[in-house]
C-alpha cells in the first residue's frame, strides 16, 4: 500500500473487494482505538481482543458504511458496541462465579451440618438470635437475599465503605461468639 492512500481511497478499495486495503485502515486507527479501549475497558477486560473484534466486525460490515460519512465515528461506534459486549461477558462471568461460590458455600455448609460441624452451626444460630433485629435484617439482606453491598448501603443509609466495615465487624463478632461457646464446651 503506498503511504499516500487517503482514508477515503482505502475505504473505496475495501468496499470494491480489495481486502489488502484493510491493513491500511487498521494502521490508521489501531493506536487510537487501542488507547480509547485501554482507558475504558474494565478490570479483567482485554482491550486488545476488543480492538481485534472491532476491526473484524468493521471488515465484515464494510458494505454498510456510506462513503462521504465519518468513517472514524462509524468505526468507533462499532468499537463501543464491542466494548459493551465485553463488559456484558465480564459481568456474566462474574455473576457465574458468584453463583458458583454461593453454591459451593451452601454445599460445604450442608456437608458440615451433616458431619462434624453441627455444634458450630447451632451456636451460630444462637448467636444470631441474640443480635438486635436491625442487625439481623442486614445480615439477611446479605446472606439470604444476596443483596449487593451497594444495595445494603443504600437501604441502611450508609456509605459503601461503612457498610463493608459494618459487615466485617458483625461477622467477626459472630465468629467470636461461636468460638466462645465452643470453648466453653471444650471443643
Amino acid at each position: 500500500m503506498p503511504p499516500t492512500d487517503s482514508l477515503a481511497e482505502l475505504v473505496r478499495r475495501l468496499q470494491a473487494g480489495d481486502a489488502d486495503a484493510f491493513e491500511g485502515i487498521v494502521r490508521l486507527f489501531e493506536t487510537e482505538i487501542r488507547g480509547w479501549l485501554i482507558s475504558r475497558c474494565p478490570p479483567g477486560g482485554d482491550p486488545d481482543s476488543v480492538a481485534q473484534n472491532a476491526f473484524v466486525e468493521a471488515f465484515r460490515r464494510i458494505s454498510e458504511f456510506s462513503p462521504g460519512t465519518d468513517f472514524r465515528a462509524w468505526l468507533f461506534t462499532i468499537t463501543r458496541y464491542q466494548l459493551l459486549a465485553e463488559c456484558t461477558r465480564l459481568k456474566r462471568h462474574a455473576d457465574y462465579r458468584s453463583r458458583y461460590a454461593l453454591h459451593s458455600l451452601s454445599a460445604e455448609l450442608e456437608r458440615r451440618a451433616a458431619t462434624d460441624e453441627p455444634d458450630r452451626l447451632l451456636h451460630l444460630q444462637e448467636c444470631l438470635s441474640r443480635l438486635a433485629q436491625p442487625v439481623r435484617i442486614v445480615l439477611e439482606w446479605r446472606y439470604r437475599d444476596e443483596l449487593s453491598l451497594q444495595e445494603i448501603a443504600d437501604r441502611s443509609n450508609r456509605s459503601l465503605a461503612a457498610t463493608k466495615k459494618w459487615l466485617f465487624v458483625l461477622r467477626e463478632k459472630l465468629r467470636e461468639c461461636v468460638d466462645r461457646k465452643l470453648s466453653a464446651e471444650g471443643i
